[in-house]
């Protein structure tokens, strides 16, 4: 059963979702509309990015003014910010921004809360399918109002599973693996990879181009469904700092078979991970 969150987490938990829902009717009018440029690290920006990012820090930062923000679309140019308060905020405004300025429905709306730098609870909303997923650990997870979990099944050749598309070259024999050993699905969005897996709708997924706030949010979400994230280039939780510079995070996820099997598929000793 899950269990109750403390009044504090509970507070935060309702503020995250409400203030991720005042943004879809947004979310939605720009799609496929909006003015698109790049950034210098070669990522998509719009300017609903911006918005997205400023009215959802706004709102709160106005209900918990001591917690910490930190967003992708940080103005700050500067170095690695510390985490300093119990509870921190790790906002993708939009996840799969190239997906959004060309009309590709498989993008997401991304708020992460962290409790003294660990993943507690995300919020996701799905533009494709129109839902808001949100749970965490030892409070569930729920597809929009359904309670779900991460699939139970065996690893094979019959389970779906989300994998980074475009891959870097080097990438290309641990793509080889994946295609031989699973049924792959590449969405454009790690965001919805993870938050598939947590949801039952993906067995799993690996990823080895993402960064903390592509997944804060959806690795509440997937321990929260009963599943497990495993990190193939070091620990990233607890966070204890935010870097816009930081280096891509490699990673797999799912029940604890299949993580079992894609680590043996592209782990560091296969000598294809980074």
């Amino acid at each position: 059963m899950p269990m109750s969150p403390s009044p504090e987490l509970a507070a935060r938990i309702e503020a995250a979702q409400q203030a991720v829902l005042a943004q879809t009717e947004l979310f939605h009018r720009e799609f496929g509309r909006c003015q698109s440029q790049w950034k210098a690290d070669g990522s998509r920006v719009t300017a609903v990015d911006l918005a997205i990012s400023e009215n959802i820090v706004a709102e709160l930062r106005r209900q918990f003014p001591t917690d910490d923000y930190f967003s992708e679309e940080l103005a700050h140019t500067g170095g690695p910010i510390p985490r300093r308060a119990r509870f921190s905020w790790v906002l993708d405004p939009i996840d799969g921004t190239n997906n959004y300025a060309m009309g590709i429905a498989h993008c997401a709306i991304s708020v992460g809360l962290l409790e003294e730098g660990r993943p507690t609870y995300g919020v996701v909303y799905d533009l494709a399918r129109r839902k808001l997923i949100r749970g965490g650990p030892g409070l569930g997870v729920f597809d929009g109002d359904k309670p779900a979990r991460v699939r139970p099944d065996a690893p094979g050749l019959e389970m779906l599973l989300g994998f980074h598309s475009p891959y870097d070259k080097k990438h290309a024999n641990e793509a080889a693996e994946l295609v031989r050993n699973f049924k792959i699905r590449g969405l454009g969005s790690s965001t919805l990879h993870l938050a598939y897996v947590a949801v039952g709708i993906l067995g799993g997924t690996v990823d080895h181009n993402v960064r903390i706030w592509d997944i804060a949010a959806a690795v509440a979400l997937c321990l929260g469904g009963g599943g497990e994230v495993r990190f193939l280039n070091g620990e990233q939780f607890p966070l204890q700092q935010f870097d816009l510079g930081m280096r891509r995070i490699f990673y797999v996820a799912g029940n604890a078979a299949v993580c079992a099997r894609l680590q043996e598929l592209v782990g560091p000793d296969s000598m294809i991970g980074g």
